[in-house]
């Protein structure tokens, strides 16, 4: 009687497995749709990234967790070709999954793009020349870059927390009091959250933001008025954190110029798995100059140092797991 009752017991539960999976193709939204038929295989997230393998397309298992939980939702390339993998490896309909990802699951963040579209970067250059034409402001402010060090914060989230920047330049005009900061955040960034301190040498003042690029540009005002051929060091600090996880940092120059020092830093639990550093020689350009850069485990970070910056886009790119 009582090994009846057991499988009657496992019964029931199959067939309330099974509806809860039927229902969740349905209805979505989509990481629940997964958990459900990862559920309904009984195959541990080690073995589903083993059979993903085998279809060629990498993921890992943090990955795997992620879109389960619902903390992010897959949107890259590579992650596509990994849920239509595994609806044949759940045994599930041709695009039961990759439907829920265009109709519900909107709460989830998105992964990042691998690298800024030529669309985004030339939109945020046109909200960037209206910016400084509210300002009034000419595209180098009458300064010459000697050196510029910037330091970039990976948070918790794996989200752009925040940056400051040194830098040394030098007047190429007399008159000149200040710079024009520019802050460009990650898609989905909410400028309005953002804000700017002065820590060395300057002192804020307008602060203008663009919300649809997520442009930010800022005055920094000096205590002094610079006649040409002066030198001038300052640094001030941009906290962001309003966006969803970072996978890249980009500088733009307009103009050749000193030496440009950057070093990303990845709060404790966020390393990377691997980063490269890259450039570009404008928005329409491709990518070019890759190359790989050692991570350090103890400090959490990486950095590049470019002797002598030229116009375009340099940055460095990281993957996660």
């Amino acid at each position: 009687m009582r090994h009846g009752t057991q499988h009657a017991d496992v019964d029931v539960d199959v067939h309330v497995v099974a509806a809860e999976l039927d229902t969740a193709l349905r209805a979505g939204p989509f990481h629940v749709a997964l958990r459900a038929a990862i559920t309904a295989r009984g195959l541990p997230l080690q073995r589903v990234q083993h059979h993903l393998t085998r279809y060629g397309v990498k993921v890992g298992v943090t990955s795997l967790s992620y879109w389960q939980q619902g903390a992010r939702r897959p949107q890259r390339a590579e992650s596509l070709r990994a849920v239509r993998a595994l609806e044949e490896i759940l045994q599930l309909p041709d695009e039961s999954l990759i439907r829920l990802l265009t109709t519900a699951d909107e709460s989830a963040p998105a992964e990042r793009p691998s690298a800024r579209s030529y669309r985004s970067l030339v939109e945020a250059s046109g909200a960037l020349e209206k910016l400084l034409a509210e300002l009034d402001s000419p595209l180098d402010g009458g300064l010459l870059a000697l050196g510029q060090h910037e330091r970039v914060r990976i948070g918790a989230r794996r989200e752009l927390a925040g940056r400051d920047s040194q830098h040394i330049v030098r007047a190429h005009r007399d008159g000149v009091d200040r710079y024009v900061a520019v802050h460009h955040g990650d898609p989905g960034c909410v400028p309005e959250h953002m804000t700017v301190h002065a820590l060395e040498n300057c002192r804020t003042g307008r602060v203008l933001r663009h919300h649809e690029t997520g442009v930010l540009v800022a005055e920094l005002l000096f205590d002094t008025v610079l006649r040409a051929g002066d030198a001038f060091l300052f640094r001030y600090g941009v906290e962001d954190g309003t966006a969803g996880a970072s996978g890249e940092y980009v500088r733009g120059f307009g103009f050749s110029g000193g030496q440009y020092a950057l070093e990303v830093r990845f709060t404790e639990g966020t390393l990377p798995v691997r980063c490269h550093r890259f450039a570009q020689h404008s928005a329409a350009a491709p990518r070019s100059g890759r190359q790989e850069l050692a991570l350090s485990g103890r400090h959490r970070s990486v950095h590049m140092v470019e002797q002598r910056v030229r116009s375009g886009i340099v940055g460095i790119g990281w993957d996660w797991e």
